[in-house]
């Protein structure tokens, strides 16, 4: 029965911008392959970009789909803590008109670009992902493993794998099978062992195999913390000696799921005007998009 509800339902992807555009940035950049346009434009991350989210909504063929994107640096999680992300330089010269321009190629597509100040695009993909799952199937395309906190029953999450159409397709038994945990436990694990992306530090001296184990025996961090004393006196130690920035870390961990922004499903329906994509596609010269067409 629950099979053909899901055949039913609308299917919903939610694309992470800016992973998907660091990411084909990045593929492309480090041999100097900026494809600059005739306007002296560099226009690789684009390309990469929509190459990636074109192959995905072939492969998984969706009636729906969203961009989100994360609008500025500073967020609520800077106020929380001041080294959020400050190991992050800034974004390279060659990537700075990329941001408008990929912006634009969605609207090309008809698209929604969704992005609110003072949030980062997870917690708006988490906001609209949890509303849209009452009544469609959503899939999370990204490459930031940080989304499998999102799992639940119809909520899958799409990892980039190297080159374009390999992917991680992840749903709550398939990352059970993978960590040992569920999804929503992957807060606290991140809150365990920190993360060096985002650069904050966890508890110092636990890392993922350490947190996973503590995590299968006791569940939770509040489960943890109850039974300290049935912990190595080393982990005891550590744990004691970090509890504010564990708690800290949890709460920078947390994807936010009630970011004040909605998407409606009317909205995202995914059809689009072939003359006007090719336009757009033809002016900015994106010649190795134009060919997947």
């Amino acid at each position: 029965m629950l099979g053909n509800e899901n055949e039913q339902r609308p299917t919903f992807l939610l694309v992470d911008g800016m992973a998907l555009l660091f990411r084909a940035f990045y593929g492309t950049a480090v041999t100097g392959q900026f494809m600059i346009n005739s306007k002296g434009v560099p226009t690789n991350a684009v390309q990469g970009f929509l190459k990636h989210m074109l192959t995905a909504t072939n492969h998984f063929n969706p009636s729906h789909v969203a961009v989100c994107w994360d609008m500025g640096s500073h967020t609520f999680r800077n106020e929380l803590f001041d080294g959020y992300k400050a190991n992050r330089s800034d974004a390279p010269v060659e990537m700075i008109p990329q941001f408008d321009l990929a912006k634009e190629a969605v609207q090309a597509f008809d698209i929604p670009n969704i992005g609110l100040a003072g949030f980062e695009a997870d917690d708006c993909i988490g906001t609209i992902a949890k509303v849209s799952a009452k009544d469609s199937r959503v899939s999370i395309l990204t490459g930031d493993q940080d989304m499998l906190q999102l799992l639940d029953e119809h909520i899958s999450v799409v990892l980039l794998k190297k080159g374009f159409g390999n992917y991680d397709v992840h749903n709550p038994d398939s990352f059970y099978e993978w960590k040992g945990i569920k999804p929503r436990q992957m807060i606290d694990l991140k809150a365990l062992m920190g993360d060096t992306a985002d650069n904050y530090p966890g508890v110092k001296g636990i890392g993922e195999k350490t947190a996973l184990k503590l995590l299968m025996e006791y569940e939770s961090i509040e489960g943890i913390l109850e039974n300290l004393s049935s912990l190595t006196k080393g982990q005891r130690t550590k744990i004691e000696a970090e509890l504010e920035m564990l708690h800290l870390s949890r709460k920078l961990a947390e994807i936010k799921c009630d970011v004040p922004i909605s998407c409606p499903l009317d909205d995202a329906y995914f059809q689009y005007d072939d003359e006007k994509v090719r336009y757009m596609l033809e002016t900015h010269e994106f010649r190795s998009v134009l060919r997947m067409l």
